[in-house]
């Protein structure tokens, strides 16, 4: 028996002997009930259709109110079909960060300065792209609208990956450092080249004029050359010489 199990059955064995002594348990809770007028209760309803009907509008945000783990994953290029859907190009293919667009509950969408958000009711891969309905959308011109909208999702709503896989805006920002010990950057972006993603590193260097340059290096983000990831310390360790 399980530890969930023991527990529940421990629960149930208690109220058991609660009712047979006539005493109810700390868990028992009773509240008189009220009687509604039918205009009351009308109200109740209204008041709760009225809530669902806003929390699957769009709604207009500001800096504020954007959540700060907010991670840019496409961009609305057109409508799709008549009845309110959009287009995405997405920065990520499914499988490779793409999913976020798919299980997000909702998008945050900035055009120019214009900041909103909307719940994505139905997501789904089309062809090369990824194609939406979202709360609030109900035609093709208001879909057509948004086109340009830079398409944001919270990094607490990415899919979980397996534990040898990370997502892109994880790995930005992490000090590398090889197998000696030496410090060879910090990562400052990725790049995919078609057969995988490359850490792209900058470093300070010093030009041929004695000036203070950003320097670069690209390591293929590969087991090779790639020993471990430790997000807690903010490292990755590497095979990779300084002069290559």
């Amino acid at each position: 028996m399980s530890e969930r199990d023991s527990g529940s059955s421990g629960r149930a064995k208690a109220a058991s002997r609660a009712k047979a002594s006539g005493q109810a348990s700390f868990g028992a809770f009773v509240r008189k009930p009220v009687e509604r007028t039918d205009g009351e209760s009308k109200e109740a309803q209204a008041k709760v259709a009225n809530a669902a009907s806003e929390a699957a509008e769009m709604r207009v945000e500001t800096a504020a109110s954007w959540p700060a783990d907010a991670v840019e994953v496409g961009a609305i290029v057109d409508a799709y079909g008549l009845k309110g859907w959009v287009k995405v190009a997405a920065h990520a293919d499914t499988g490779q960060g793409g999913d976020a667009l798919l299980s997000a509950k909702r998008w945050w969408l900035l055009k120019g300065q214009e900041r909103s958000s909307a719940p994505s009711l139905q997501a789904k891969t089309h062809s090369d792209s990824v194609v939406a309905r979202l709360g609030g959308i109900a035609d093709r011109d208001v879909a057509l609208a948004l086109r340009g909208s830079r398409v944001y999702v919270s990094r607490s709503e990415f899919p979980v990956l397996e534990a040898d896989e990370f997502y892109w805006v994880d790995l930005i920002g992490l000090d590398v450092v090889n197998l000696a010990g030496l410090n060879l950057g910090k990562v400052a972006s990725m790049i995919d080249n078609g057969a995988q993603s490359v850490l792209r590193i900058e470093y300070p260097a010093i030009d041929k004029s004695g000036k203070p340059v950003a320097g670069e290096r690209l390591i293929p983000f590969v087991g090779v050359f790639v020993k471990t990831v430790d997000q807690t310390a903010k490292q990755i360790v590497v095979d990779w010489d300084a002069d290559y």
